[in-house]
Parts: structure tokens; C-alpha cells; sequence
């Protein structure tokens, strides 16, 4: 409920900077929360605390402009009203969406969580959450890092056509980080194809040693993907299997949850 009776009682009155019917209007759709049979007007003056027939020229405001309807003597909220929370879904970001939940991962597993696009032939973080009892990294929002040789690079590239994904390995530097760094183009495609079939990505030391980090594709609804999640840990704290194992459906659920937050295109 937007607001219930006792908040619209401490309402201001109607002036300039607030306008009480357009406030009572959104007041009584909000009323209509957890009602899936309907209202009558008598439970929405109840539940408001408004007048009934102030709440009557509401209801029928609402029915003519197709935003409710009624059966029987009592009224229900019609599907055109979620286009009132599309209009604030739309202008929500990617980051914006996925923020409080990579937060709240972070905290169910206590290892860092974030979220990447791609940009060339480098990953960009967008949003990163990591719990207190980790040590911190110099890594932060907006941070890059090489694509060919991190889960989320590679779970953005199986994102790609092949041809486009070769030809961005192909042109892109290529060091070896590490004595596990997998730096032969051939080699990374067969990765990526496997990543693209299974879902999700493990890539473990091939940028720093000891460190590691599961991924997987956050897709629109087109199927694109469009970013990366990941869950990374240091190898002090977790055996390789062991974490893919715990972590794996943890990562597929949350970036699933994140995909159909998004506003469509």
C-alpha cells in the first residue's frame, strides 16, 4: 500500500507544491495491494481513511480512464496500471537493478560478487559488492581487466558470434599472467564454445594466483547477453571444486533473478 489511513491523515493540505486529489488518487491504487478478489468502495474508504464519496469519484475515474474495473460491486486493478511501474522500471540501469542484489550475495556467500560489461577487448565492472571479513581488492566500479583471461570476459565473449569473438582474441594483447594463463587463441575458443553450451564459466590463476572466480551471462529478453555476474574467491578459502559445487546454483539463480528485473528494450 502507498499509504494507509493514518499517513493520509497527516497529509498537508492542497497547495501549490502538493496536490491532495492527485495524492489521493495514487493513495487508493495503492489500496488495492493483496486484493486479488477485489474491493468494494466501502473497504476502500476503509482502507484509506477517505471519504466514500471521494473515493467513489476516484474508483469511477479510474475505471474511465481503463485503469480498473469493476464486477459485482467491486473493483480491481486492470493490467494497464503496470504502466505506471514500467514507467520506473524503464529508467532503471543495469547497475541500479543489480546493486542491492550482487549486495545481498555477498553477504549470503561472504566472497566478492560483481557484475561486468564489455568493452572491447577488456571487461568494465559496473557493480561490485564484497562482505567485511574479505580481504579487500584494489578493484571498484569502473575497473577494467583483460577479457581473454577471467570468467567474465569469457562468459562475454560466449555472449558474441564466433567470428566476432575470434577476431577480438585475435587482436587483443594476450599476456601471460600466470603459468595457467590460456593465452592460445584456438584454445580460448574451445572455452568459450564450452562456456556457451553450459551456461557459466570457472576460470582459476589465469590472472593472479591463487585466485579464481565463477560466472554466467545476465541475458535480456531478446537472449542477448548483456553482461557478466561473478562470484570470486581466493583459493586460500575455498578448494576449486568445492566452490564451483556451493556457488554455482547460487550464480545461475541470481543472475536469472537479475535478468527478468530488466525493463524491456
Amino acid at each position: 500500500m502507498l499509504a494507509d489511513a493514518e499517513e493520509i491523515a497527516r497529509w498537508p493540505t492542497g497547495s501549490d507544491s502538493f496536490v491532495e486529489a492527485f495524492a489521493k488518487g495514487l493513495a487508493l491504487i495503492g489500496a488495492f495491494g493483496d486484493s486479488p478478489g477485489g474491493l468494494t468502495m466501502a473497504e476502500l474508504a476503509k482502507r484509506t481513511g477517505l471519504p466514500r464519496a471521494g473515493v467513489r469519484r476516484l474508483v469511477l475515474t479510474l475505471v474511465t480512464l481503463g485503469l480498473a474495473h469493476e464486477h459485482d460491486g467491486r473493483f480491481a486493478l486492470t493490467p494497464r496500471t503496470l504502466r505506471l511501474g514500467y514507467a520506473y522500471l524503464s529508467s532503471l540501469t543495469l547497475r541500479e537493478i543489480a546493486q542491492p542484489m550482487i549486495e545481498a550475495m555477498a553477504r549470503e556467500c561472504d566472497e566478492i560478487v560483481a557484475v561486468s560489461v564489455l568493452d572491447g577487448n577488456e571487461l568494465t565492472y559496473i557493480a561490485r559488492a564484497e562482505p567485511s571479513t574479505v580481504l579487500r581488492r584494489s578493484l571498484t566500479v569502473g575497473s577494467r581487466l583483460p577479457a581473454f583471461c577471467t570468467s567474465m570476459g569469457r562468459v562475454l565473449l560466449a555472449g558474441l558470434p564466433d567470428d566476432q569473438a575470434e577476431a577480438l582474441l585475435t587482436r587483443a594483447p594476450r599476456p601471460a599472467f600466470t603459468r595457467h594463463t590460456l593465452t592460445d587463441v584456438k584454445a580460448l575458443m574451445r572455452d568459450v564454445g564450452k562456456i556457451r553450451a553450459q551456461g557459466w564459466a570457472f576460470v582459476s590463476q589465469e590472472l593472479e594466483l591463487g585466485a579464481c572466480g565463477i560466472a554466467a551471462p545476465i541475458r535480456n529478453e531478446q537472449g542477448r547477453t548483456v553482461a557478466a555476474l561473478n562470484i570470486s574467491t581466493n583459493l586460500g578459502r575455498h578448494a576449486e571444486k568445492p566452490f564451483v559445487k556451493r556457488f554455482k546454483p547460487l550464480l545461475l539463480s541470481l543472475a536469472q533473478k537479475i535478468a527478468i528485473s530488466l525493463p524491456p528494450e
